[in-house]
């Protein structure tokens, strides 16, 4: 039985601007995300009875074709009009329900597997369309780098690579509703917003502290108070230990951190880590450090 083992890296938002509500109810973003060496490892086995089994040991997520790898496998199955099954095993390390795209990197795993093991001329292009149809983040996640995102996250433009950094990856022990903090958004009154020319300037001169400082995630300004205090504390502790910048990536709750000098990001691991137990040591990844 044919099978591939393929990285599913984590993703995050250095910036994430709303720009308007659509007639679709849908919103227009902008945002720019890049990906990280934070993984997880997506194993796809070829089928012959026509079945999709997913496997996540050690977690409680969905199996079958409730969870977005098996959908992912029968969009594939249905777009090309082959039909051989797929046996999927998730060795999850990425946090669920992070605001990390890790559902999503998994399911575009499952289609760049699922592409190889079946040898189908099927151009990346198209397999990020295909992606679309599954969720949001799944497009980037086929892509992987660093790109400017737009419309839904579907539109996706390569940019500069985040320079080399040391990342801090920290996710309190609570989740956030997307749906419900999409539903606070006034889009009017947001009070500061990404630059993202500055940022495209910063990412093409390979300026990290400028970068940095145009890191911003309009999703902090419609916290609650209760769910602000956690997450604006792991954001003043990373700056404590030297980070040029701390946000939120996504919509969280994660926190992560962007430090030039390795022994910074150590310390704040060191001091995160017993109190907020999904806490990572990370770093970006080149566009090409991409699989299949």
């Amino acid at each position: 039985m044919k099978a591939l083992t393929l990285n599913a890296p984590a993703k995050l938002n250095l910036t994430l601007d709303i720009l308007r509500r659509r007639a679709d109810g849908y919103h227009d973003l902008e945002m720019v995300m890049f990906s990280v060496d934070l993984c997880d490892r997506v194993t796809v086995r070829l089928r012959e009875d026509g079945k999709i089994l997913v496997r996540a040991p050690g977690t409680d997520l969905p199996i079958g074709e409730d969870n977005l790898a098996g959908k992912a496998a029968r969009a594939f199955f249905n777009e090309t009009g082959s039909a051989p099954g797929a046996d999927i095993t998730l060795e999850k390390r990425i946090p669920a329900q992070a605001g990390m795209g890790g559902g999503s990197s998994d399911a575009a795993a499952v289609l760049r597997a699922l592409r190889a093991l079946t040898a189908l001329a099927f151009p990346l292009r198209r397999l990020e369309e295909l992606g679309a149809q599954i969720g949001s983040d799944v497009p980037y996640c086929v892509h992987g780098g660093t790109v400017l995102a737009q419309g839904r996250g579907e539109r996706l433009t390569d940019w500069p690579d985040v320079p080399p950094c040391a990342i801090v990856v920290c996710k309190p022990d609570f989740g956030l509703s997307t749906p419900a903090l999409f539903g606070r958004v006034r889009v009017d009154t947001l009070s500061r917003r990404p630059d993202h020319g500055a940022m495209l300037r910063a990412l093409e001169a390979g300026d990290l502290s400028a970068a940095a400082a145009q890191a911003v995630n309009v999703f902090e300004e419609v916290l609650t108070p209760k769910e602000g205090e956690t997450i604006h504390a792991i954001r003043r502790q990373m700056l404590a230990c030297g980070a040029l910048a701390a946000r939120m990536t996504g919509s969280g709750p994660t926190v992560f951190g962007l430090f030039r000098q390795e022994e910074d990001a150590a310390r704040a691991f060191e001091i995160l880590r017993p109190r907020f137990s999904q806490t990572f040591l990370t770093r970006p990844l080149a566009a090409s450090a991409g699989e299949v």
